[in-house]
């Protein structure tokens, strides 16, 4: 069944079904079929072809969704933008891929705004005002549907192998690429996300996350709407409503990033709330601590993690519900209908319990970056998806990440895993968030640096967090400096902008004049 037919297929088995639960209203299957029929024929009365792109800039929403399975059906692109982004980053993104028609929730569509960042030749599109006015020069969402009523219904131009979703990397290890995803790779994800999950379409499925990013969208979303459940969407996640969610819809599956789970247990419902529907949750985008873990395991819920990047759309490895306490840590084995490799250097499989590059091969791996055949050619090579990740496989085969390769720290020739690091950090409690980078050094070539961020209400010294190594690790493993900071700065998905701490660091060093002896903390 191609991508584009999901949504009506639903519709003809269970019509009065809810598909969708969005700010206290109900969308069912038959619905939201309807949604989908009527922004198609309104994007094909704009001239809308096969190949043209479709932008949106937006909370979530079922019209966000609505458009995306509207585009499928048309053969066009999808590209959501990231909300928290700043208009020069917008820019550099549609300037790269100038879309046709970009939609834009009002509460973002500032006449300044689209000057900065919209081409002359694209349509803008406000959604979501009070008054269902929208800013000058731009369309409103009811004028822009209702220019579709009076077209013939156009039949579908499905294909699976053709481009559906561009998403754009977070940014946080250089300048985003855009990332092609056909239909065939997000039908390939979600078979594998109804292997990890067991899904069917008795579950129901709470979505908190931000649907611009693939982990939002596709973990759980789509599978969810081709099963057959029903999703409950929030527009951003907030603790107080995940909790209400869960107990009042009975909630089975959910996706839950490390920095949500820590707003939840730090939660005063926490310890209280009834979790007792809840099948799992699904975790990752960056490394978890074993705290969290833990916290969560004695809620009797399994925390199962997921790996994978915007590049596999992204479920590329997952543990199963049954291996969630025995396998605690470890990102399970390769996901349903992928292949996993680690190499070294020099593009050998590495033995295992040894750490080396972590390559993906699948379905759901992207066919490619937009507009850059020289990035594309070296991240497939060899037919392969090569992630930019280390990891380690167990002697049971399964896979523990142990962080970027880019990330590693070589000082005094000894290789030093920040994730290694980090760990030890994130097991004191006065520690809210940590990362670890290097910094130059004239003996060492690099050191070894942890930023950290305090707990509220404590009070952090550079002594307090040294001696938390003592004989844990190797001396060289140990931080030469600690910074500390108030918050470090992250994605939307939770994930730290690694390059943005080093700048932290690097400016740190360049007001104090610090050398390789001096601490920064």
């Amino acid at each position: 069944m191609e991508f584009a037919d999901w949504i009506a297929a639903n519709a003809r088995r269970t019509p009065d079904k809810a598909a969708l639960r969005f700010e206290g209203e109900e969308l069912s299957y038959a619905a939201l079929a309807d949604h989908v029929d009527e922004i198609a024929a309104a994007l094909a009365a704009s001239g809308l072809t096969r190949g043209d792109c479709v932008g949106w800039l937006g909370l979530n929403s079922p019209a966000m969704l609505a458009t995306l399975f509207a585009c499928a059906g048309l053969r066009a692109l999808f590209m959501p933008l990231n909300w928290r982004l700043a208009s020069s980053e917008h820019r550099a993104m549609l300037q790269d891929c100038p879309p046709a028609l970009l939609c834009v929730d009002a509460s973002f569509a500032t006449a300044s705004a689209v000057n900065r960042v919209a081409s002359a030749e694209t349509r803008c599109i406000a959604f979501g005002s009070a008054n269902g006015t929208a800013p000058s020069g731009w369309t409103s969402w009811d004028a822009f549907i209702d220019s579709g009523r009076a077209s013939a219904p156009r039949a579908p131009a499905v294909g699976a192998h053709a481009p559906l979703l561009l998403c754009w990397t977070s940014g946080s290890t250089g300048r985003p690429k855009g990332v092609l995803l056909t239909q065939d790779a997000l039908a390939a994800n979600a078979d594998a996300s109804v292997d990890m999950h067991a899904l069917t379409a008795d579950d129901r499925v709470l979505t908190t996350l931000p649907l611009f990013h693939v982990g939002g969208l596709n973990i759980q979303t789509t599978p969810a709407l081709r099963a057959g459940c029903t999703v409950t969407l929030h527009a951003r996640f907030d603790p107080e409503a995940t909790f209400d969610a869960i107990e009042r819809e009975r909630i089975t599956l959910t996706v839950l990033v490390p920095a949500q789970l820590e707003a939840m247990i730090a939660h005063p419902r926490w310890s209280t709330a009834d979790l007792s529907s809840l099948r799992m949750i699904s975790t990752g985008s960056t490394l978890v601590p074993e705290r969290l873990t833990r916290a969560v395991h004695e809620r009797d819920v399994p925390l199962v993690l997921v790996w994978g990047a915007t590049e596999t759309a992204p479920i590329a490895a997952c543990l199963q519900a049954i291996d969630a306490v025995r396998k605690a840590g470890s990102t399970g084995r390769a996901a349903a209908g992928c292949e996993l490799r680690i190499v070294d250097a020099a593009g050998c499989d590495v033995r295992p319990g040894a750490s080396g590059e972590i390559l993906v091969r699948g379905r759901n791996v992207m066919s490619g970056y937009w507009r850059d055949e020289t990035a594309s050619a070296s991240a497939l090579a060899g037919g392969w998806y090569h992630s930019g990740d280390s990891g380690h496989f167990d002697a049971d085969g399964y896979l523990t990440i142990d962080g970027r390769l880019k990330d590693m720290i070589i000082t005094g020739g000894e290789n030093v895993s920040p994730a290694e690091v980090e760990a030890v950090l994130f097991e004191c409690p006065d520690i809210a968030e940590a990362a670890v980078v290097s910094r130059p050094d004239a003996r060492w070539g690099e050191a070894v640096v942890a930023v950290v961020a305090p707990a509220p209400g404590v009070t952090l010294t550079r002594e307090r967090v040294l001696a938390l190594f003592g004989d844990r690790l190797a001396r060289f493993k140990h931080p030469k400096d600690v910074l500390i900071v108030d918050a470090l700065p992250r994605t939307a998905l939770g994930k730290v902008r690694k390059d943005d701490v080093r700048r932290l660091v690097g400016g740190r060093l360049a007001t104090a004049g610090a050398t390789h002896e001096e601490p920064i903390g």
